[in-house]
């Protein structure tokens, strides 16, 4: 077909006309204005758009793309960590850190979830102290049915710990980071863990691995479980002051302890120790040691509680830098006395097998 020249001048002529009557803008209708900067603005969007919209949808694909990564990530780790913890039951360093940050659950009491990271904490202590100063090899099987039984305590400890927390709430009773700091001094005065900073901490992490945090939150956990019984035995602490009003009354000390000592080792002697004590002394618990050493010869102390009794003591005479002491002790119930009830109306459902 031959090409119609005539139609292709015709329309040239048209496209020609309408350049002649729609003029360019002139550099006044160009300049901005107040009036017409929205114009302007919509002018230019209009002109973004075919850039931006071919963006979108590709944009879209990557969110979805990288949710979908971070949740199978999130599974997967999660899935890695049930494996290794329930199945595995593994003590590794990695493992415990993660139950630092995720409270995995080790056992279920009454509806109360038990944490897996102080079944833990317990349970690396004892394998640390035997692995580093027994040298134990937990790759045997001689020391398989060893740690069988450490897993066993442990577990029962992380438990014991449940109560002990559930009693306290209770009985609205807490620990303050002053009360644990006064314990540390106590301990440090006596230079039972070390007399320096550095050695403190080499012998934490020589003996238990740990840290100086760790040692903090062990002690925390044995003076609230002191201080639960103390607030509920009440008839020991009845008993002690009964002998603290007797000796105020002028009874005397060695006759007094020989009847209401709970001491079987001294009673009979009137609750004299039989060897002479100095401030480095670690057979006599840390809170006696200190109030001997503030008596004069002759004088009785206050009632002191010691966590596992309540003491009276006396100076009978002092030698240099070492005495000579009477007490008479008052024990007190157990802890268990109060968490074995629990344990029949609460029971354990475990969540590992030991």
């Amino acid at each position: 077909m031959k090409p119609n020249f005539k139609k292709i001048v015709h329309r040239s002529r048209e496209i020609a006309a309408e350049k002649l009557q729609k003029p360019e803008p002139t550099a006044e209708e160009l300049r901005v204005t107040n009036e017409t900067v929205a114009e302007r603005r919509e002018e230019v969007l209009r002109g973004a758009r075919k850039f931006i919209y071919p963006l979108a949808a590709p944009k879209h694909r990557i969110v979805k793309w990288s949710i979908g990564l971070i949740t199978a990530a999130v599974v997967l780790f999660f899935g890695f960590c049930l494996v290794d913890l329930y199945k595995l039951q593994d003590t590794s360093s990695f493992i415990y850190g993660v139950t630092q940050v995720v409270p995995f659950p080790v056992a279920i009491v009454d509806r109360h979830f038990v944490s897996y990271n102080d079944y833990l904490f317990d349970l690396r202590r004892y394998m640390h102290y035997y692995e580093t100063q027994q040298h134990t090899n937990f790759n045997d099987k001689s020391a398989q049915r060893q740690l069988v039984v450490f897993k066993q305590r442990s577990f029962d400890q992380a438990i014991q710990q449940s109560y002990v927390a559930e009693l306290a709430e209770k009985y609205n009773i807490s620990v303050s980071e002053k009360e644990v700091d006064q314990a540390v001094a106590l301990v440090r005065d006596q230079n039972r863990l070390g007399a320096s900073d550095d050695v403190f901490q080499s012998v934490l992490s020589e003996f238990w691995g740990w840290s100086v945090n760790d040692f903090r939150r062990e002690l925390r956990g044995e003076l609230l479980a002191q201080k639960v019984v103390s607030k509920l035995d009440t008839g020991t602490h009845a008993r002690a002051n009964a002998a603290f009003m007797k000796l105020d009354k002028g009874v005397n000390f060695g006759k007094l302890a020989k009847s209401v000592s709970d001491d079987q080792s001294t009673k009979a002697n009137g609750g004299d120790y039989g060897t002479l004590i100095d401030r480095a002394n670690t057979q006599l618990a840390p809170q006696v040691i200190d109030a001997l050493f503030q008596l004069k010869v002759g004088h009785y102390s206050w009632v002191i509680n010691t966590g596992y009794s309540l003491e009276i003591v006396k100076v009978l005479q002092i030698k240099g830098t070492q005495l000579r002491a009477a007490h008479m002790s008052f024990d007190f119930q157990p802890i268990t006395a109060y968490t074995d009830p629990m344990k029949k109306s609460e029971p354990v459902h475990g969540l590992i097998k030991l």
